[in-house]
């Protein structure tokens, strides 16, 4: 079995714990965020409609600054203030308004489990962080501490992006933070630290002080309100670790914390050294060929061709200008081929390669995937007919693609 974590790296102490609630508290309620969902969630978390508030505004806030979701939050609770409101939506619909926010499953699964609480639990949420994990689908661990701290009060504690930065940074946790045991135990250390009276504000200001002050880089230590029990800063001053009960030499021997012997502590880096993460992978190269299919419809306004793609995977759900995935290194005469002959089945009826007309690339990066669309158009001469046993697909003017469901990356395009 691994040694278990030095008590340097633990809050062991109970009148240091209390005194970082206090201060960290304190700095909360005087330098918080006047954020939409916080007006809300000051209210009685009875009302369905602040439920839905706080639900809403974490699955958004997944994976995208904050800055980015206040207008999508803003519209999305003027169209569905309650989760029976967005139980009786359609995905289309959800879709149309998430488009741009990425990550798009999140926002089919927010609605499946709005569904699932109005049909299956009689409109009744689950109070718990444990029940609310297991019956909503989407609700991940993070997603349930946070609904049931901040709307129920259980003191169950949260840990993101912004509380595993916090959490290193104040234990001096130097190994890989995205290992499954180092998540462990930050798990653990949330769960310690949550202020038991006010454990939704503890957890908010937790990843408040990583979003504004506790930044990944140039972090603002001179106005963190809880430096003082915070190791790494401790060590950015003194150039050393602080003295360490019944631990000798802390990083030299088993320690599962500590960074590797390899990547010692680098005095330049100061407080940013820490967390760590493991190298990630370079995100895969694909080539898409796309093409922007245009006709003069009614009163001689031009309309595009789009198309649905399949109800799982990537951009499940969303609509396209008809796209094909190419294998690497093609020729530019060979991928004109395999596109026409993609468009033929559409159109079901002849397309010339040398009709499609080259526009240019577009360079889309999803988390994982480095995404290039080689653009083509052709112009359309009457009607066509497009075969129904293909995916849906719909004519739409310039303003009726920018009100459907569809990607940045189609945007761009």
């Amino acid at each position: 079995a691994p040694a278990p974590p030095p008590a340097w790296h633990l809050f062991s102490n109970s009148a240091e714990v209390e005194a970082l609630r206090r201060n960290l508290l304190a700095w909360y309620d005087r330098c918080k965020r006047d954020l939409p969902w916080r007006t809300l969630v000051r209210g009685d978390m009875e009302n369905p409609a602040l439920l839905s508030a706080v639900w809403v505004s974490e699955i958004m806030l997944q994976q995208t600054q904050v800055a980015t979701v206040i207008d999508y939050y803003n519209r999305w609770m003027q169209k569905w203030p309650t989760l029976q409101a967005l139980a009786q939506a359609s995905l289309e619909e959800v879709n149309e308004l998430w488009a741009g926010l990425g990550y798009y499953s999140r926002g089919k699964r927010l609605q499946e489990a709005a569904r699932k609480v109005v049909s299956e639990l009689a409109g009744q949420m689950p109070r718990t962080a444990e029940n609310l994990q297991k019956l909503l689908p989407g609700v991940g661990r993070y997603t349930a501490g946070a609904i049931a701290s901040i709307s129920y009060g259980q003191a169950t504690g949260v840990v993101d992006g912004n509380v595993i930065r916090v959490l290193c940074r104040l234990r001096c946790i130097g190994a890989d933070s995205s290992s499954p045991a180092v998540i462990e135990q930050l798990w653990d250390m949330a769960n310690a630290l949550v202020d038991r009276s006010r454990p939704g504000d503890f957890n908010q200001a937790l990843m408040e002080l990583g979003a504004t002050v506790c930044v990944p880089k140039a972090p603002l230590c001179g106005e963190c309100p809880v430096k003082q029990h915070c190791q790494a800063w401790h060590r950015k001053l003194f150039g050393k670790p602080p003295p360490v009960p019944d631990v000798e030499d802390c990083g030299v021997g088993d320690c599962p914390l500590c960074p590797p012997a390899t990547e010692p502590w680098d005095s330049s880096l100061g407080v940013t050294n820490f967390p760590r993460k493991a190298a990630k992978k370079p995100p895969r190269a694909m080539r898409t060929a796309t093409c922007v299919l245009e006709r003069r419809g009614c009163h001689a306004a031009a309309e595009y061709l789009i198309v649905q793609r399949p109800s799982s995977g990537l951009l499940a759900g969303l609509w396209e200008f008809p796209s094909l995935p190419l294998a690497q290194d093609l020729q530019e005469e060979k991928e004109r081929e395999e596109l026409a002959d993609h468009l033929q089945a559409w159109m079901g009826r002849p397309v010339a390669a040398k009709g499609l007309q080259f526009i240019g690339e577009v360079i889309h990066i999803f988390s994982h995937i480095h995404q290039t669309y080689v653009v083509y158009s052709l112009h359309l001469d009457g009607d066509v007919t497009l075969d129904p046993a293909l995916s849906p697909s719909r004519w739409v003017t310039e303003d009726e693609f920018h009100a459907s469901a569809v990607s940045t990356a189609m945007k761009k395009v």
